[in-house]
């Protein structure tokens, strides 16, 4: 069959290298790719969110499937448009409807599906411009620190943790005021969750789930987990305090739950489903949804996943993922992120990347790369993760760390201390 993969990351990398794979591929196109993902298939000069071109190539190239890495264009529709479009009916997307990706797309609307489920998660109130005095009143009522949120997707950047009542009630007002654009003009109030995060990944089709590994990614630019937020600096799996009877009440508690609501209210859903969850004492909770894989989890999870992709894909089209046995690998996999100097603030492009061939014993993902005149070249603040296996995470972030040394580019910096905490 042909499958095409959406998107430009290291999570698009990570799904081409898996996808690239399987035998049942006869040709695979990732758009718009980078310069990692033209070494598994054909990359393609096409915008994620250009449906009618994404289309047009489709058809032209008799594309059995779309695979869609990012969250933007299922928040925007891609699934909905493919199956409301007669030439495109036949094509199938992996990824929610319109409606199912609001699990993502809106804090608000992912709020009210738990409080329906009886899904465990902060306590909240949202907020918009008219409700403005009921917010502030809210806030009263909570303790620092204090959690603001934008109800829309907001590149990663709409949540605000304030430890000061004045400084938190300001900042309500900013964003919803349109500190991040029409993302904020609702803004869910959050009562703040203290305990250590890590990620749970299923694939379902609406009516039956299959579990993926579990991952822990470590956010902040600087070693210790200090300085700002970022995309992910790196990642480990399996997560260590994360045993069965834990990974048990997630799947009891959360998972479970999570796909009989997605069932129950008729919701299409064929795709991956990121739970982003807190350990609060021993009991899982759940920050928020993603409607896709994450990034840089993809990088260490996927290494694991021992069975082929495509049958997932094709079951969780076929809605038959019930019949399909997932093969995890026991082993641990752990990937540190290289990021430009300046990221996540300003940072320069263009830097020639050197020392590619002399990596060993690490699977090299591009993130934010691209080729030019027989070179590869920096393109994003992310550049590229590097995953390695081994007996336990100690022993693949040493070869992880021993190779991201090995690669060069200028102002290169990477986090040494990726699961220092574990």
């Amino acid at each position: 069959m042909n499958i095409l993969i959406l998107g430009s990351g290291g999570r698009e990398h990570a799904l081409a290298w898996k996808t690239a794979q399987s035998p049942r591929v006869d040709k695979l196109y990732i758009a718009p790719g980078n310069a990692g993902t033209a070494q598994t298939g054909t990359n393609v000069n096409l915008a994620v969110n250009d449906f009618e071109k994404i289309g047009d190539f489709a058809v032209e190239n008799r594309v059995d499937m779309i695979v869609v890495g990012p969250e933007d264009p299922l928040v925007k529709g891609i699934y909905d448009f493919f199956r409301q479009t007669t030439r495109l009916r036949h094509i199938h997307i992996i990824g929610p409807s319109k409606q199912g990706a609001q699990l993502e797309g809106s804090k608000d609307f992912a709020k009210a599906f738990m409080k329906r489920n009886n899904i465990p998660t902060a306590a909240y109130f949202p907020v918009t411009a008219d409700t403005l005095e009921q917010g502030l009143a809210f806030l009263e009522t909570q303790k620092p620190p204090y959690v603001l949120k934008a109800d829309g997707l907001a590149a990663g950047k709409g949540v605000l943790i304030i430890n000061n009542i004045e400084e938190a009630q300001n900042e309500l007002r900013l964003m919803l005021e349109g500190k991040f654009g029409d993302a904020s003009k609702k803004v869910v109030i959050e009562e703040y969750l203290s305990g250590i995060e890590l990620s749970a990944f299923v694939v379902t089709d609406g009516v039956s789930y299959k579990m993926l590994p579990e991952a822990k990614d470590y956010k902040r630019i600087g070693e210790g987990d200090a300085g700002p937020n970022t995309g992910g600096m790196g990642a480990v799996s399996p997560v260590p305090f994360a045993g069965a009877d834990f990974m048990k009440k997630v799947e009891d508690r959360i998972i479970r739950p999570t796909i009989e609501g997605i069932r129950q209210e008729k919701i299409d859903y064929r795709g991956f489903i990121f739970f982003g969850l807190m350990n609060c004492k021993g009991d899982p909770y759940v920050i928020e949804y993603n409607v896709r894989l994450g990034d840089p989890e993809s990088e260490v999870i996927l290494p694991r996943l021992r069975s082929d992709i495509v049958d997932l894909y094709a079951a969780v089209a076929g809605k038959n993922l019930h019949n399909v046995t997932v093969t995890i690998d026991p082993r641990a996999v752990t990937t540190v992120m290289l990021a430009s100097g300046g990221y996540p603030g300003s940072y320069e492009k263009g830097k020639e990347i050197t020392g590619l061939d002399k990596t060993d014993g690490s699977i090299i993902f591009h993130a934010g790369t691209k080729s030019a005149d027989g070179k590869v070249l920096t393109n994003g603040g992310r550049v590229m993760a590097v995953s390695s296996v081994g007996d336990s995470f100690r022993e693949a972030l040493a070869v992880s760390n021993k190779n991201a040394a090995v690669i060069q580019f200028d102002k290169k910096y990477y986090r040494k201390d990726i699961g220092f905490d574990l």
